[in-house]
C-alpha cells in the first residue's frame, strides 16, 4: 500500500478525467491521498472531492505562503472558520516560500505562527511548504518546538544538515517527483536517512517524476518515486511501501481512522 500525502487533486488539471486518475492510483495500490489547502478559491473544490472519495481522498486546511497578500488577515479567518466547522487532516499547506517573492515576507511568518498555534489547539499536524526558506522554516518550527507539534516538511529537498534538523524536531521529509532528476543531488542526501523519517508524496499536478517529467504529475506515479528510493536505500519496493505508508498513517492516522468509521 503507498499512501500519497501531499496532492492538488481538485485542481482544474483533473477536471476531465478525475475518476480515471483515482483509478489508476487504486490499480497501483496507492490507496489514500491527502489534499493540501492553497486559498480560499479553492476551499470548496477541495472540501467537495473529499465528500466524492471519502475513501480515498482527505482534507488539510490552511493557507500556502504564495498567497499571503494584503488580505491575509482575511484569508486566516477563513481557515479558522472552516477549522471549528469540521475535523481536518492537517493544517496545510503553509509555510515559507522567498522564490517567486519577498513583498509579504514579515506577513508570511506572521501567518505561519498562527498556523502552528491552530495545530497545537486543534491537535492536528502540520504540513509546510518550504521554498528558499527551509532553513528559515526549520528555526520558526524550533522555537515552537513541543512534543504535540508533528507534521512534515513537503517536497524536501535540502542538505543532509536540514535533514537532520527536521528529524532531530521529531518531522518527517516528503519525498517526491524531485529524488527521480539526475541532477537533484537528493539521492545522496536520503542514502544517510533512515526510511522510517520518510513520507512519498507527488505534488501532483506539479513535479511529475522521470519518465513523465514535464507532464501532468498523478498520484499512480508515486509508484516512480518509490521505485527510486528502493534504489538508493538498496532494498525491495515492499519494504518502502510498508515503512512510509506506516509513517503517513502515524502522521495522519488517527484522522482517516476516524473519518472512515464515522
Amino acid at each position: 500500500m503507498f499512501i500519497d500525502t501531499h496532492c492538488h487533486l481538485y485542481l482544474n488539471e483533473f477536471s476531465s478525467d478525475l475518476g480515471d486518475v483515482i483509478s489508476s492510483a487504486e490499480r497501483l495500490n496507492v490507496k489514500s491521498i491527502y489534499l493540501p489547502a492553497i486559498n480560499s478559491e479553492t476551499h470548496i473544490d477541495l472540501i467537495e472531492l473529499e465528500r466524492k472519495f471519502p475513501q480515498q481522498c482527505f482534507a488539510m486546511m490552511g493557507l500556502h505562503p504564495c498567497y499571503v497578500k494584503e488580505d491575509y488577515r482575511k484569508e486566516l479567518d477563513l481557515v479558522y472558520e472552516w477549522l471549528n466547522k469540521r475535523p481536518f487532516a492537517a493544517i496545510g499547506e503553509c509555510g515559507l516560500d522567498f522564490y517567486w517573492d519577498k513583498t509579504f515576507v514579515k506577513e508570511q511568518y506572521l501567518v505561519l505562527e498562527q498556523q502552528i498555534e491552530w495545530a497545537l489547539q486543534f491537535n492536528r499536524p502540520i504540513v509546510l511548504h518550504t521554498r528558499n526558506a527551509t532553513q528559515e522554516t526549520i528555526d520558526v518550527i524550533a522555537a515552537h518546538r513541543s512534543e504535540k507539534l508533528k507534521g512534515l516538511f513537503h517536497c524536501f529537498g535540502g542538505s543532509i544538515h536540514e535533514a537532520q534538523q527536521i528529524i532531530e524536531l521529531g518531522f518527517s521529509l516528503g519525498i517526491g517527483g524531485v529524488v527521480t532528476y539526475k541532477n537533484a543531488g537528493l539521492d545522496l542526501v536520503l542514502k544517510e536517512i533512515d526510511l522510517k523519517h520518510i513520507v512519498l508524496e507527488t505534488d501532483a499536478p506539479y513535479l511529475s517524476p522521470v519518465p513523465y517529467r514535464g507532464k501532468r504529475n498523478e498520484p499512480a506515479f508515486l509508484y516512480q518515486v518509490a521505485e527510486k528510493i528502493a534504489q538508493i536505500k538498496s532494498c525491495n519496493l515492499e519494504e518502502v511501501a510498508k515503512i512510509t505508508s506506516a509513517n503517513a498513517m502515524e502522521i495522519f492516522g488517527e484522522y482517516q481512522f476516524n473519518l472512515l468509521h464515522s
